[in-house]
């Protein structure tokens, strides 16, 4: 029912009038340093799609590639530990799965989950006139890459890390509750790629409001800062802070590069908008949050059923007709 020729979350094979699989498959590098926080964390964005294909997940297969080494081998056992107890607070058990010898350590999850087959959240769904929803705050690229050098303050590593391990399970209950018309969630693209895969999958154009995005606490601050990698390590050495100044770079992931490449010419921004902002807009998240699509109709039970399970959102904006194909696709006001 769904393949790969909309750029959706996950598959979706219908088994019969009533009952559809979906299909997922995520898997990365460590983003953290603590074994156990990097297994949740791989858990948590592999059942992310599932969620955001409005499914329920059903069991899941790991993956695992690691190095035979006998400093580093022992930590899969935690690695798997976390997973293990984020799948259980999903409600699923992971029931198998591959490893395999490789010279960096990679982790994920291989998903199963159930969907009916006429509540699907694909990528064709949005209406003219949804809100857009936002269920976690952005900037996890420029967070993590910053912990890898050792530049993030403690409130913006804890306040990413535990965002990152919160399933998206409370959201998308949520959505289901109140019949919202899709939904996807925000992750290797960043904010603006994932949205503008929903808008040309349905046809249609969005304005958000840069004023109401949520990013994360520090995050701003560590795209003003400039490091030179190799000596983020050494920060004694003698003239080391000189060439941090005079060489050095923000904490902006590769990926964001990537992401912009694609993306700009199909977003507008207002005129002398920071290029910080736009990287932020773009920066490739891990275990980001949910993007939903909600009709005015149904606002009210969206903001009641989200407050009930507990779950933060800001509402960032909204969709509209595409009046020309030369319309970006996406305005940022």
């Amino acid at each position: 029912m769904v393949g790969t020729s909309l750029a959706d979350d996950g598959g979706i094979f219908r088994l019969d009038a009533d009952r559809a699989l979906v299909a997922t498959l995520d898997f990365f590098t460590p983003i953290v340093d603590d074994p156990y926080t990097y297994g949740a964390i791989a858990a948590a964005n592999s059942l992310s799609d599932v969620y955001a294909m409005g499914g329920e997940p059903l069991y899941a297969l790991a993956i695992a590639a690691f190095p035979d080494n006998p400093k580093v081998l022992p930590m899969l056992a935690d690695v798997m530990a976390g997973a293990v107890d984020k799948a259980k607070e999903a409600g699923i058990c992971i029931i198998g799965g591959h490893t395999i010898k490789d010279k960096e350590p990679k982790f994920g999850l291989s998903v199963t989950g159930s969907v009916p087959p006429d509540r699907i959240w694909d990528n064709r769904g949005a209406g003219a006139g949804d809100h857009i929803v936002l269920t976690k705050p952005i900037g996890t690229g420029v967070a993590t890459t910053a912990i890898k050098w050792k530049i993030a303050s403690k409130e913006t590593e804890n306040a990413v890390i535990e965002s990152m391990s919160r399933l998206n399970a409370g959201a998308a209950r949520a959505g289901r509750e109140a019949r919202i018309h899709t939904a996807t969630d925000v992750t290797g693209y960043g904010l603006t790629g994932h949205l503008i895969e929903v808008l040309e999958g349905s046809g249609l154009c969005a304005e958000i409001r840069h004023s109401e995005i949520p990013v994360f606490p520090g995050v701003r601050e560590l795209l003003r800062r400039r490091i030179r990698p190799a000596l983020a390590d050494l920060p004694h050495i003698p003239g080391a802070q000189w060439v941090h100044r005079r060489f050095g770079i923000p904490p902006v992931p590769g990926g964001t590069r990537d992401n912009l490449s694609f993306q700009r010419a199909k977003v507008r921004f207002p005129p002398l908008f920071p290029e910080e902002e736009v990287c932020i807009l773009a920066d490739p998240q891990t275990s980001g949050g949910l993007l939903l699509f909600v009709p005015e109709d149904r606002a009210d039970p969206l903001r009641k059923a989200l407050a009930d399970a507990g779950e933060k959102a800001w509402w960032i904006g909204r969709t509209h007709p595409m009046a020309a194909p030369s319309q970006p696709r996406l305005t940022v006001v």
